[in-house]
């Protein structure tokens, strides 16, 4: 992403109201979940995490809990009355009990926001949950699948942003020509088969960081993988080893933001194995994506099955307001070093 450093005044607008989109709110969210015990536990993890919206669960309840009574008061009035929580979350049998639904009721008139499991995740975590995203995945429409004009305006935003990073690209490829006699040596580029929209395969190009012998189809990349090389090590902190994937953009392989695009034999596996995997297919991949900001390195099948949910976010909220958002936050990584995306 070194072409950020030479994006014309609009772009850097773009990135700087992006960048400044992600306010806190002044108060820590205070949060009661009715739902399973591993559910309340996973929400709970999550929290402790990096959620879009700082939030701590403070009370959970299983659906029979809250449908009973303790004394003469109902449970979640008592629990509203103990913890005072700003937001009550129904998981989706708890949604389908009378007596919850009866309460969420007293305590939405009472200024409690009410959220559904997955509606928590979508607004606090920017993710949809495991458990939803078979339900939630024909729910939604896709703006590079359902609205034209997006896509059209899409691209017309990636073109100029790939023809000046092509002007970066060729200032800096003698210069990583020359580290590369030093510390990296072999060939200059680094060409792997990976899955585009609709399933289409294609050559990305990258700046190469590992030895030679890494060529061809890897291993799940670990940031600390022994195969990077000193000089590659440093195009990757600085992500500048991404850089060549402009010309993929301007052959419109890539868009600027969208899943990240993975190898045959892997989209292979996790099609078989993650709940509606295919899916991230619907769009042009990109050079980065929600899922890369929000979570980084993909190692393993779990690590996969975690950025999916961040995936499916991206493609229920996809917009030239949350591609934007999603380049602002790619700016502060660059320029704070953070994360790293496959």
């Amino acid at each position: 992403f070194g072409a950020a450093l030479l994006l014309p005044d609009w772009y850097r607008l773009c990135i700087r109201i992006a960048a400044g989109g992600r306010l806190r709110a002044e108060a820590r969210d205070r949060v009661v979940v009715v739902g399973r015990s591993d559910e309340v536990a996973a929400l709970d993890l999550e929290l402790h995490g990096l959620p879009e919206r700082p939030a701590s669960v403070v009370a959970g309840l299983t659906v029979e809990e809250a449908g009973g009574t303790v004394g003469a008061e109902p449970p979640l009035l008592a629990v509203h009355r103990d913890h005072a929580p700003t937001v009550l979350v129904l998981d989706r049998a708890a949604q389908d009990a009378d007596a919850v639904v009866a309460q969420a009721a007293v305590l939405h008139e009472r200024g409690v926001r009410v959220r559904t499991l997955s509606g928590f995740y979508e607004e606090w975590l920017g993710k949809l949950p495991v458990s939803e995203l078979e339900r939630a995945s024909l729910f939604f429409d896709i703006g590079e699948l359902h609205r034209t004009r997006y896509g059209r305006a899409k691209r017309l935003f990636d073109v100029p942003f790939a023809l000046v990073g092509l002007v970066a690209l060729v200032v800096l490829l003698p210069i990583v020509w020359v580290a590369n006699l030093a510390g990296n040596r072999g060939p200059l580029l680094y060409r792997q088969e990976r899955i585009g929209k609709g399933g289409q395969p294609f050559t990305l190009v990258k700046l190469r960081t590992m030895v030679p012998a890494a060529s061809g189809p890897a291993a799940w990349t670990t940031e600390d993988d022994p195969r990077i090389t000193k000089v590659g090590r440093l195009l990757r902190i600085t992500h500048l080893d991404e850089l060549p994937q402009v010309l993929n953009i301007l052959k419109g392989d890539l868009g600027v933001v969208g899943p990240r695009p993975e190898q045959p034999h892997y989209v292979e596996e996790l099609t078989d194995k993650l709940p509606f995997y295919r899916l991230r297919h619907l769009v042009r991949p990109g050079l980065t994506g929600w899922a890369q900001v929000k979570y980084g390195y993909a190692g393993n099948e779990t690590a996969a099955l975690e950025k999916l949910q961040y995936e499916f976010w991206y493609l229920r909220h996809q917009s030239l307001r949350t591609d934007a958002r999603i380049i602002g936050r790619t700016a502060r990584s660059f320029f704070g070093s953070e994360g790293r995306g496959r």
